[in-house]
């Protein structure tokens, strides 16, 4: 059994995290960007209406959405690009040959990806939360699906990372799965507004539980119980982590 290397896991943390700040324009400073472009164009769209059966300004119930989006697509976008890049130039094989144990590996990994988000969610705020009167009604709801999400969508990204051989294959999950995920989870409207058939369906998108959960955590109100839906996010987020795992325990396409 191959002995408990903490400070081994902590480096891999550091590098990971000093790889993303290394680059801030990008991972940092666009996401505000875009946040902030998507705000002035629904701004000017919707003016100063109301979202329907909700009772709160279209304001305050967008920009949890969108903090939200970001931290799922950035937490993705920390994995995946790490292992796709390290496959792609052949030195993945020195993470392989670590004294590094598949939890400890993963929980790096993870734990980076959660950092990302976490620092992408908190200068979104800086620069959002000036623009309307949000407010944090349940903190703890906050917290829990922020680091939820993170953990899940890191999660998905190693193990979309481990799938893929070429950029190509990462660019197709992000494009084709989680892009239309997230933008068709209630980023943008309350899912009372669809048809039936459509709220029916969306219901089985994990992504709507977990924006749907942090916006009610800012303004008390949601299209679903949040309670309800810790069980949901908390067990998704525990298979992830153990998939994780497993994958990285046998070097599933990452020893081909």
């Amino acid at each position: 059994m191959r002995p408990v290397n903490p400070r081994g896991a902590w480096t891999l943390f550091v590098r990971e995290t000093h790889r993303f700040m290394k680059v801030k324009m990008q991972t940092i400073v666009a996401p505000a960007l875009t946040a902030v472009l998507y705000l002035l164009i629904f701004r000017y769209a919707m003016g100063a209406r109301s979202v329907p059966g909700l009772d709160v300004d279209y304001f305050s119930f967008l920009i949890p959405g969108l903090i939200m989006m970001a931290m799922l697509q950035n937490a993705f976008a920390n994995t995946s690009s790490s292992i796709i890049v390290g496959k792609v130039m052949n030195v993945h094989i020195y993470l392989l040959m670590a004294p590094l144990s598949a939890i400890e590996t993963v929980a790096a990994f993870l734990a980076a990806a959660m950092m990302r988000a976490l620092v992408v969610a908190g200068v979104l705020l800086l620069v959002l939360a000036p623009f309307s009167d949000l407010g944090f009604a349940h903190w703890e709801l906050i917290m829990f699906y922020g680091v939820c999400g993170s953990i899940l969508m890191g999660g998905l990204g190693l193990i979309g990372g481990m799938w893929a051989k070429k950029f190509d294959d990462m660019a197709l999950v992000n494009n084709f799965i989680i892009m239309p995920l997230t933008f068709l989870s209630g980023v943008f409207y309350s899912v009372t507004q669809l048809p039936p058939l459509w709220q029916t369906v969306n219901h089985f998108n994990p992504f709507f539980y977990l924006i749907d959960g942090f916006r009610y955590g800012f303004i008390g109100v949601g299209d679903t119980d949040p309670y309800m839906a810790l069980w949901v996010v908390g067990g998704s987020t525990l298979i992830c982590m153990l998939v994780c795992w497993y994958l990285w325990h046998i070097g599933w396409k990452v020893k081909e």
